[in-house]
């Protein structure tokens, strides 16, 4: 199986599509306005402490307050600020420090299959059974004896804001590095699960604890696989000065300020997704390919020659088949090969999909087409789960099976299919009715919330995309036509007026950015009736 790496950017946004076979089953979008929060670290200060919810509003400076529940608050954050000034300024050596040491019993370990904040799942530590409860070493006391109102501390965003939510908040600290993922505030080692190799395994767990601080935990990431120790260490160290800087910062800092901001989206992406097993990766980007290429030649040296810059005059989404791939993600209709089809519907409290046979009526008898229907929906179900984004509680309405034994196999087929999605899914097992009831964890908004907003001509029923997103079709769309012309002279294009002004206004950037790239002058002009996504182009006479 082939497997692309393509990244588009522009003035507006960054768009990343990780692609199998040249099938779209990933795809992250991040506008340059609206830059990513989860991964974020805070000084923040508590506005309202509530024991009936067990949990603090904290003020971090953003327009809602982020929301901090009792299980993912540690009082000891502060205490580490001498000893991290320390490892900054090189008094404390490394030494080996015994893996058994335990976080603290409140904390979510990378085996246990429940929510938490850790982000080991990218990595293979997900659970596809009922979370096994935690056992508490320590009796937890009430927030209201922990926090009090105006108290200043150090907090990360573990869910980014999510409709009216605000974002979800903990002080367990986690800094992700290439090959691990430092922890601060608590002694924990962990291990990707897609590390399979025992001897592997031992031989990470030797390294790591030989070169950690004596203070802080990791987890070892995926990419640590076969890399060598010195590299290790070289993440270990960088990690570590990261976090000294963040405590120094958070003691000349008033509250409700932004003390270190993860990675942008390119950049996460290569730190996420780009491994051996990806065959190429393109960018379209001169500048952000450059700051790609610094990147994985500090850190993925044996992996640069993989890097290419798509220098072609058509779309790289086009080139690559992807923008109708894209469509048919927020479609609410999704058609299977044997003519059945899938029906998703995302409401406020959950997203049900619903599994039809449509146009597929079998050769045989009835039972037979069901199943092999529901079979065919199984891995199409984890493919748009995975590309769609979707999280939160999933309710599957398979078509009735009389039999038991295929009801079971249906179960074990969606449980494996599932095991390739990074995030954190847990699913019980299908029942008489033919209904799978399932969660997956959500930390970002889904794809429909990202590229769509509500219709205000249906008074919030359906959605149309959003003017950002418009905008950004509607350069793509004069960049086609500019390619297939000879550079030079000036392009005439028509469109809405809403459209017009938001061109002249946010997105100039991009208008000035295209006409620089094909010589060309760009002039809008307002055209009433046109739809905001609508637009005419004609060659334009060059004293007009």
């Amino acid at each position: 199986m082939r497997r692309e790496l393509i990244i588009n950017a522009c003035a507006l946004e960054v768009r990343v599509a990780l692609l199998e076979d040249r099938v779209l089953t990933e795809f992250m979008v991040e506008r340059n306005a609206q830059r990513g929060l989860a991964g974020n670290i805070y000084k923040g200060r508590v506005m309202r402490v509530l024991p009936g919810m067990q949990a603090a509003f904290v003020d971090i400076g953003l327009e809602k307050a982020g929301f901090l529940h009792v299980s993912d608050f540690l009082d000891e954050v502060g205490a580490f600020g001498a000893l991290a000034r320390e490892m900054e300024e090189g008094e404390v050596e490394t030494e080996p420090v015994g893996t058994d040491s335990e976080p603290p019993s409140d904390m979510p370990t990378p085996e246990d299959g429940a929510e938490g904040h850790l982000e080991d799942d990218e990595d293979g530590a997900k659970s596809h059974r009922k979370p096994r409860r935690r056992q508490h070493k320590r009796s937890r006391l009430p927030i209201e004896q922990q926090l009090r109102r105006n108290q200043e501390i150090i907090v990360q965003i573990a869910k980014e804001p999510i409709g009216t939510k605000g974002s979800r908040l903990t002080s367990f600290i986690s800094l992700a590095g290439r090959h691990l993922v430092y922890m601060p505030t608590t002694n924990h080692l962990g291990m990707s699960r897609r590390i399979e190799s025992a001897e592997e395994r031992n031989r990470l767990r030797s390294i790591v604890g030989e070169v950690r601080p004596p203070q802080g935990g990791f987890i070892i990431r995926t990419a640590c696989e076969g890399v060598s120790k010195r590299e290790i260490q070289q993440d270990v160290n960088f990690l570590t000065r990261l976090w000294a800087d963040v405590v120094k910062k958070a003691e000349s800092q008033p509250p409700a300020t932004l003390l270190y901001a993860d990675l942008d989206l390119a950049l996460r992406a290569i730190r996420d997704l780009f491994s051996t097993d990806v065959d190429r990766l393109w960018c379209d980007h001169p500048p952000t390919y450059e700051r790609i290429a610094q990147f994985v030649q500090q850190y993925l040296p044996r992996l640069r020659s993989r890097v290419s810059l798509y220098e072609g005059q058509e779309p790289i989404f086009d080139h690559f088949g992807i923008e109708p791939q894209i469509e048919r993600a927020l479609e609410r209709k999704v058609w299977l090969k044997s003519g059945g089809y899938l029906v998703f519907d995302q409401a406020e409290a959950l997203t049900a999909i619903d599994v039809n046979t449509g146009r597929f009526v079998g050769k045989k008898n009835q039972e037979e087409t069901v199943l092999k229907t529901n079979l065919e929906a199984v891995e199409e179900v984890a493919n748009q789960l995975r590309l769609r984004n979707i999280g939160g509680i999933i309710i599957v309405d398979f078509i009735d099976m009389t039999k038991e034994g295929n009801r079971k196999r249906v179960s074990e087929a969606l449980s494996q299919a599932l095991r390739r999605d990074k995030a954190r899914t847990s699913m019980f097992k299908i029942s008489e009715l033919g209904l799978v009831q399932m969660t997956r964890k959500r930390t970002r908004d889904s794809l429909q919330a990202m590229l769509t907003e509500q219709c205000p001509r249906c008074d919030g029923r359906a959605v149309i995309k959003s003017m950002p997103t418009l905008a950004a079709e509607v350069l793509r769309g004069i960049q086609r036509d500019a390619s297939r012309r000879n550079h030079g002279g000036m392009l005439l294009v028509k469109l809405n007026p809403d459209m017009a002004r938001y061109l002249y206004g946010p997105g100039f950037k991009g208008l000035e950015e295209l006409e620089q790239r094909f010589e060309v002058k760009v002039v809008l002009k307002s055209k009433d009736g046109l739809e905001p996504g609508a637009f005419e182009i004609s060659q334009a006479p060059a004293a007009a």
